[in-house]
């Protein structure tokens, strides 16, 4: 979920601030975390037909550990801005997650964020209102974009192995290799935001999920 805004200098501004929360959230890791989604999301230098101009799209995220946090916060959280995620060893998915598309909020598993940068921004991705494309077989095509998610079958170069036959273990896409598009920001149909007067508008929508610790033995 972020806050949008558009500036006079035909600039327009995607804010995130993401909470983290749980016994594997630290400092470091929230400002890496912020890092990752915002080189990734402005790594392809977007842009955008808006109210008859072309605007530059930019993304600033900022990001915070607070072990601790109390439910209500989450509960009761109205800035568009704020995004509340768990990070554990362990996840109830046995993946990491938001709590669906356009959310603000989720639960990260710390090795899928510790094997790749891009897990942070695929999941940022999900709380902004993508979802994974239609076809997970791309194979004969370019980079793959952010969306595409674990499993998708893919060229060799892309994939975990390249000597792994496609679709084999091995043999699907590393998300090392996703990278934000030009596609991916024009699927966030920014043009459809309801601006105010003041040049203000709200991607996403509030979960609002404060996510309980989870272990291992609750399988």
């Amino acid at each position: 979920m972020g806050a949008v805004q558009l500036h006079s200098n035909n600039q327009l501004l995607i804010t995130s601030i993401f909470f983290f929360y749980g016994s594997e959230a630290t400092d470091a890791l929230a400002q890496q975390i912020a890092l990752d989604i915002q080189q990734h999301w402005n790594e392809p230098n977007a842009t955008i037909h808006l109210q008859n101009k072309q605007w530059t799209v930019q993304f600033q995220i900022e990001a915070y550990c607070k072990q601790n946090i109390e439910p209500e916060e989450v509960w009761y959280n109205t800035n568009p801005a704020n995004n509340y995620f768990r990070i554990e060893q362990f996840s109830p998915t046995h993946i990491s997650f938001a709590d669906g598309l356009g959310s603000n909020t989720g639960y990260f598993k710390l090795d899928n964020l510790l094997q790749t940068s891009t897990t942070a921004a695929h999941e940022y991705g999900h709380t902004l209102g993508l979802v994974h494309p239609d076809d997970l077989d791309i194979r004969g095509s370019t980079v793959p974009g952010i969306m595409y998610p674990r499993g998708t079958i893919c060229d060799p170069h892309f994939q975990y192995d390249a000597s792994k036959t496609p679709g084999e273990t091995g043999g699907t896409l590393n998300p090392h290799h996703r990278k934000v598009l030009q596609t991916d920001v024009d699927d966030l149909k920014l043009h459809k935001l309801r601006f105010d007067k003041n040049g203000f508008a709200v991607l996403g929508e509030f979960t609002s999920i404060y996510h309980p610790l989870y272990t291992a033995d609750e399988n």
